[in-house]
């Protein structure tokens, strides 16, 4: 059975709505025409999240959000997003916008790495950016 899943390693965070969450996710993926299998969020530390940065990527920088894709078909959704609150908290901060915006902003974001958009180039940005923003119009209740 299909599943979107919130832990936390090392820090004590709760959604203010994971129901909420959960069902804007799933309108997403099937909006890009992928089904989901199971896809795990876990809210961690700074820390934590460098540690995985080093250990799997083998870069010594602090990041909001690293996504590992676990699927086994193209049109499958599978995989974990770690994303770091800390991190969210003050690029909400540097950015002006409100936590939980910025907050949906990253979690949108590591479901569009899953779902094949990159970040790299300039024009992938330009395309993220644009598929974010239209993310969270949809999550809208």
């Amino acid at each position: 059975m299909p599943s979107v899943n919130f832990f936390c390693e090392d820090i004590d965070f709760h959604l203010s709505n994971s129901h909420e969450d959960t069902t804007w996710i799933h309108r997403v993926i099937k909006k890009e025409k992928h089904s989901l299998q199971t896809l795990n969020f876990i809210f961690c530390s700074d820390r934590y999240l460098h540690r995985l940065n080093l250990e799997f990527l083998h870069h010594d920088t602090y990041t909001d959000i690293i996504t590992f894709d676990q699927s086994e078909a193209k049109s499958e959704i599978d995989g974990e997003i770690y994303i770091s609150i800390e991190r969210v908290k003050e690029n909400a901060i540097h950015h002006g916008q409100p936590f939980e915006k910025e907050l949906h902003r990253v979690m949108i974001h590591g479901v569009l790495h899953l779902l094949g958009y990159g970040d790299k180039s300039a024009g992938e940005k330009k395309k993220m950016r644009e598929k974010e923003d239209s993310c969270l119009s949809l999550r809208q209740f």
